[in-house]
């Protein structure tokens, strides 16, 4: 990944602590809220309930919450995971994904993520109601670099 993209993430989020699938093991599992950077190597159109969502190749950025059992370290284990049944947008995107990774915080709320990295500049929402279905807050919670 573009080294840019990830030191604007840390960036903006202090405190945050990188989980990767090698290392998801250790990753905590306090409640909290992540950024899952997951790559594309080529465009792809998701289907999800009937509607195709295109995005292109290179990183995505979705912001996610870790609220039940297990917190992050459950809740990124299931992202990790290739071999899973589609349950939200999300899974569409991490099955596709050729690499991933996530910044994980614990205490985070999602919806302030989203606002602190779009209102950077620097980020940008992507397919309204991607990951936001239930939120009345965000149009999306799928992110893409803008520069």
């Amino acid at each position: 990944m573009t080294g840019d993209a990830l030191e604007r993430l840390r960036a903006l989020l202090p405190g945050a602590q990188v989980a990767t699938p090698a290392t998801i093991a250790t990753a905590s599992d306090a409640k909290g809220a992540y950024v899952l950077l997951a790559h594309l190597d080529a465009a792809q159109e998701l289907a999800i309930r009937g509607r195709a969502w295109p995005l292109g190749a290179g990183w995505h950025f979705y912001v996610g919450s870790a609220r039940g059992p297990g917190g992050m370290r459950a809740r990124l284990r299931r992202h990790f995971r290739p071999d899973k049944r589609p349950h939200w947008h999300i899974d569409r995107l991490t099955i596709a994904a050729d690499a991933m990774l996530a910044l994980t915080l614990e205490g985070g709320v999602e919806c302030d993520i989203v606002a602190t990295l779009a209102g950077s500049g620097w980020f940008g929402a992507i397919l309204p109601g991607f990951g936001s279905s239930d939120c009345s807050r965000c149009s999306s919670h799928l992110l893409v670099s803008l520069g």
